[in-house]
């Protein structure tokens, strides 16, 4: 029997986030968002995370424990991300509460976006930055336009969501 190319219960993208500590990273991905493990692979010593799958919801998002001999860095020793993982909830504000409460810091306040989501960001432990939104109005690309305007407006300059 031939594999599937995308296997059951997989998405076509699927975050694969690189972390300091893997079992820490771990315990708190299941606090703050409720995420099942899957499975999880030790590294060399026994101790770290070559690779772990988490279950978030609908979809899986994998991890490993940096290996910075190999190229592969977290965001806290990069001083940073380049990314974000956004995350689609029936609650944002109790998810938003329950990750700030599970140790995530918040840094953009839930807000009722232009775009049609109530939304807000946290950074968790590990530097990956997270969006927390739940849809909440289906919006014409004009009415989003005309939101977006009045936003920046407000705010007198423009930035990334």
């Amino acid at each position: 029997m031939a594999a599937k190319p995308i296997p059951d219960g997989y998405r076509s993208v699927t975050p694969y986030l690189i972390v300091n500590d893997g079992n820490a990273a771990i315990d708190f991905y299941k606090k703050a968002f409720g995420a099942e493990e899957v499975m999880r692979m030790p590294g060399p010593d026994g101790q770290s995370v070559m690779h772990a799958e988490l279950r978030i919801g609908d979809s899986v998002v994998m991890l490993a424990q940096e290996f910075p001999g190999a190229g592969c860095k977290a965001p806290k020793s990069l001083n940073g991300t380049t990314c974000n993982i956004h995350l689609y909830v029936e609650d944002c504000d109790a998810a938003y509460s329950k990750a700030t409460g599970a140790g995530a810091t918040a840094t953009m306040p839930l807000m009722d976006a232009f775009w049609g989501d109530r939304y807000g960001k946290v950074t968790d432990p590990f530097g990956h930055e997270w969006s927390i939104a739940t849809h909440k109005e289906d919006l014409t690309p004009e009415q989003i336009q005309k939101g977006a305007e009045e936003f920046f407006a407000s705010m007198g300059s423009g930035g990334c969501q």
